[in-house]
């Protein structure tokens, strides 16, 4: 049986080239790079040349820091509380602003920090699911907000935020910005020096490069109390022995995703296969999709299907070969209604039932076909097996 992947927001294909970058470090150029011999030190040119390529996949000035670390996760995790460290307990900035859609990195984190004192406020999002300037407008307070930290592109639902209009507002008010772009990267234009954000964070694995590695980006001058201690590695930023081969793969997924030509791709073909299999989608009866197309992500689509039972779905698409998801891969051995449609106030009869379908460049027309074809037969197999239920025959 052919098996279709539509689940690139949870993770990506590790693209050839990626692979062939990252073999010489694998098993030739194993030295660790902190140590003095040739072994060690024949990394380093390899560890140069990603670094560049990461700065220049965001346009980061050569005087702010990409700090190389196993995930967003933990990224996410060094920002929000070298935040709590730096200035939450050293001064009268005692507040925290997220959104009710964030990563679980982020609110689980804000989460454990309001547990220490912290006061947090959630952004809500607007009817279109977007967070927006008036909303953080109306929730910081100047002078006394140290952080405000908000997701470039949902996870979920693909809905891009104003980020550059937010940072603007954070800074106006003496506050920091963080911005969790691990859905932007690839799929969009992702400028921090456009965008003035202090903080930004990615993971290599969700732009087809390899699990295990991201990257932190850390404005300058900007300084954080590492999450980790215990060596120099990373001028002392972050301890622990640098994944070099994680770290060049990294490097060269990130300049095959960020190329003008690779966002191009995403913004034309990417799209237009994600709008044919959206089409079709909203073609079925009592099904919606959430976001206008123009603001998301042109790989993503969450969809509701009334009447249909979200597990079940998900249960009988993998039987047919087709990989989509529930939501968030972090979250989704949890069974309570997807954070999104919570946080929209979308009717509870279609909340639990929603799909993500997440289509990449190696997605293909034949793909999409037949997961149209599949979606549209368990669909209505699924409804007549909860229309027999109910009535009870």
């Amino acid at each position: 049986m052919e098996r279709i992947y539509l689940d690139n927001n949870a993770t990506t294909k590790i693209d050839p080239e990626v692979l062939n970058v990252m073999m010489p470090l694998l098993s030739e150029k194993y030295g660790n790079p902190n140590s003095l011999h040739t072994f060690g030190t024949e990394v380093h040119p390899d560890m140069v040349k990603a670094l560049d390529q990461l700065y220049a996949g965001i346009n980061a000035s050569d005087n702010s820091d990409i700090i190389i670390n196993s995930c967003a996760t933990e990224g996410n995790n060094t920002v929000l509380k070298g935040i709590y460290f730096d200035i939450i307990l050293k001064s009268d900035k005692k507040h925290l602003i997220t959104t009710q859609i964030e990563h679980p990195a982020v609110s689980h984190t804000a989460d454990f920090l309001e547990s220490l004192g912290v006061t947090v406020t959630r952004l809500p999002v607007s009817e279109s699911g977007l967070i927006t300037p008036e909303s953080l407008k109306e929730a910081i307070v100047k002078d006394k907000t140290a952080l405000v930290s908000v997701m470039w592109a949902n996870n979920e639902t693909g809905l891009i935020n104003p980020i550059k209009e937010l940072a603007q507002i954070a800074h106006e008010n003496g506050a920091l910005f963080h911005t969790d772009a691990v859905q932007a990267i690839g799929k969009i234009s992702v400028d921090v020096q456009d965008t003035n954000v202090d903080f930004l964070t990615f993971s290599a694995h969700k732009f087809h490069g390899p699990k295990g590695v991201g990257g932190l980006y850390i404005k300058d001058p900007i300084k954080l109390t590492p999450l980790f201690h215990g060596g120099e590695h990373m001028g002392g930023k972050r301890a622990g022995t640098i994944n070099v081969a994680g770290m060049v793969g990294m490097g060269k997924a990130m300049e095959l995703a960020t190329t003008k030509n690779a966002i191009e791709y995403e913004n034309s073909v990417v799209r237009r296969l994600r709008d044919k299999l959206e089409d079709a989608i909203i073609s079925l009866d009592d099904t919606i999709v959430i976001g206008s197309r123009e603001d998301r992500t042109p790989n993503t689509i969450l969809a509701s299907f009334k009447g249909i039972e979200g597990e079940a779905f998900l249960w009988d698409l993998n039987q047919n070969g087709i990989a989509a998801s529930t939501g968030s891969a972090c979250s989704s051995e949890d069974l309570e209604p997807d954070p999104t449609f919570v946080a929209m106030s979308i009717d509870s009869d279609l909340a639990h039932t929603g799909l993500r379908f997440s289509l990449s460049r190696f997605t293909t027309e034949e793909e999409i076909d037949r997961a149209i074809e599949v979606i549209k037969s368990s669909v209505k197999r699924l409804r007549e097996i909860s229309s027999t239920y109910v009535k009870g025959e």
